[in-house]
């Protein structure tokens, strides 16, 4: 039987919403519940609860001893009675406002994960604050490690760069400073880089010798189908200095100009501010003329090889990686690679005159010397011997190339390799040859701005194994137009005329006699000596260097190619001998 529910009256409240407000307008015969608090209230008040659903069923409501001990509803277990809706009668009485007597149904804790740190599986939202400040702990640790790092290495580079200019002090310089020597001038590069001139535009006065075309299916290897270097044991090479040029001579004795050089001693000059190595030119004031020369057996018919690298090379000199053997061995690349590239069908453009040098039968490499003049100020002017090795057709037009090679020897020492970088990282290989070789590549291009070359070709030549320096392979040739690799290796041509131009105007101001320019070996400056009349002369004898400190390699006639058509084979010589 189910029980029926009586409300009651409900008094009628005419003026508005709830109750009246006369309490005798309720009748006496009311079924309203006797003993029931009324507590008024507001919109704004708060309500309290009014329902227990953690409240033991079987209890009496009426007991207070069957409250939970902790006074604190919820403490109970909530699986004894999960229906109780009986009144809270004494916390609605008393309109208790806290809540922090509030509980959820379900109390247990949520789970602990069985592995790993908590705030990595831990997603209960009290705990995001801390797993924030772990995560920037954590970074901050990380970063720190990462700067401790980087401190380590850069003061290893540090010492490493130190140690290898102090070896350089020792065993690089290039000539040896005589006691009798008299120092004139001590000129620092901080003076170079902030010279400034612009000459005109040249004008050919003679044009000798014989250039082979350009080998347009050079362009088109790669490291997977390279091409072995071929040696050319019977050309012959010439790296004649200024004074011994018979052409020069005939333009000195003709009154042509006031300066003579060759590009090679120019650029070594335009370059100074990015050498390392230690080089000398000799510089000769006769009457008003102004002549410089090298050295029989100078640096200067070497190629620097990682001269601008951190990276130190071996000391030994009989080392095949050493500064020395590397500058042989690049000397020797170039000259094959100048003569491989061309096509070999006896198609010649010849100039005006043969090569002064070769004499009658003689087979000689393409090369064309175009002897040019450049005006310094009104009353000097200045002649320089420039070479190009090559030619090629574009638009029914004659172009000049020049033919250089860069080599690599160890992998190790670079950090790039070649053959997995040149096909799809040529740009990256390119910058870690400027940043090594950075006087190499800008004497390089200087030289071609001077003989106004059209086209600068740069090949890349590897050794076949990094321990066989005598067997090597082309891996790539790349061309550039020299104004655009100039602007690109940030090579000023006004501060490289700058430089010529404040020398010449030094020297000038000098007597009748014989100077050396050599670069300080362990300084970025240069120095001008007053050196005798005989110096340098077959006839002259110097003090021998101590072995160690010997730098004038003993087949350097072969390298030099005098006037007497010498070739490379003791070159070769000497490199199978080291091999």
């Amino acid at each position: 039987m189910v029980g029926v529910f009586e409300v009651g009256a409900v008094p009628f409240n005419s003026d508005g919403w709830g109750p009246p407000e006369s309490i005798a307008a309720t009748p006496a015969t009311t079924t309203i519940p006797l003993h029931v608090p009324f507590a008024p209230f507001s919109r704004s008040d708060k309500l309290g609860r009014i329902a227990d659903f953690t409240r033991n069923f079987s209890s009496s409501t009426a007991n207070p001893s069957n409250r939970p001990s902790s006074g604190k509803p919820g403490a109970a277990n909530a699986s004894d009675a999960p229906f109780d809706f009986s009144l809270d009668v004494d916390a609605f009485a008393l309109g208790n406002d806290d809540d922090s007597s509030f509980r959820l149904v379900d109390a247990k804790p949520p789970p602990r994960p069985k592995f790993g740190p908590k705030w990595r599986f831990n997603q209960h939202r009290p705990q995001l604050p801390q797993r924030r400040d772990e995560e920037v702990e954590a970074k901050k640790r990380e970063a720190e490690k990462e700067r401790a790092r980087r401190d380590r290495l850069y003061n290893l580079n540090r010492s490493n760069q130190n140690q290898q200019r102090r070896e350089a002090a020792i065993f690089k310089s290039s000539v040896d400073i005589q006691p009798e020597w008299n120092m004139l001038e001590q000129i620092p590069f901080s003076t170079f880089s902030k010279v400034s001139f612009t000459v005109p535009e040249p004008e050919d006065l003679l044009l000798c010798g014989a250039l082979e075309y350009y080998d347009r299916s050079f362009d088109r290897i790669t490291p997977k189908n390279e091409r072995r270097l071929e040696r050319f044991k019977n050309r012959n090479f010439f790296k004649v200095t200024t004074t011994d040029d018979p052409v020069i001579r005939r333009l000195a004795n003709e009154d042509k100009a006031t300066v003579f050089a060759t590009d090679t001693i120019l650029a070594t000059l335009m370059c100074a501010t990015r050498s390392v190595y230690s080089w000398d030119i000799v510089v000769q004031r006769v009457g008003n003329k102004l002549f410089f020369d090298k050295r029989d057996g100078s640096q200067l018919d070497l190629l620097s090889v990682h001269e601008t690298s951190q990276e130190p090379l071996p000391e030994a000199k009989d080392d095949i990686n050493s500064a020395y053997s590397l500058s042989v061995e690049a000397a020797y690349i170039n000259q094959n690679f100048s003569q491989q590239v061309l096509v070999r069908d006896g198609n010649k453009v010849t100039f005006d005159e043969p090569n002064p040098f070769a004499n009658e039968g003689d087979e000689v490499a393409s090369v064309a010397y175009r002897y040019r003049r450049w005006k310094l100020d009104d009353n000097m002017h200045l002649v320089a011997r420039c070479e190009v090795q090559s030619v090629v057709e574009v638009n029914k037009q004659k172009s000049f190339v020049t033919l250089n090679a860069l080599n690599e020897f160890d992998p190790k020492y670079s950090g790039v390799d070649w053959r997995q970088k040149l096909e799809t990282q040529r740009g990256a290989v390119l910058a870690t040859e400027l940043k090594n070789n950075a006087n190499k590549l800008a004497k390089w291009t200087a030289q071609a701005l001077l003989a106004s070359a059209d086209l600068m070709k740069l090949g890349y030549v590897s050794r076949v194994h990094p321990r066989d320096h005598f067997n090597h392979v082309i891996l790539a040739v790349v061309g550039y137009k020299p104004r655009d690799f100039a602007a690109q290796i940030n090579l000023n041509t006004s501060n490289m005329w700058g430089i010529v131009k404040s020398i010449v105007d030094l020297c000038m101001k000098l007597n009748e006699g014989k100077y050396v320019l050599v670069k300080d070996p362990s300084k970025p400056q240069v120095r001008i000596y007053e050196v005798p009349a005989d110096a340098f002369e077959n006839d002259y004898v110097e003090e021998p260097l101590p072995e160690e400190e010997q730098v004038q390699p003993p087949t350097e006639d072969a390298e030099t190619g005098e006037a007497n058509g010498a070739t490379n084979d003791v070159e070769d010589k000497e490199i199978e001998a080291q091999t």
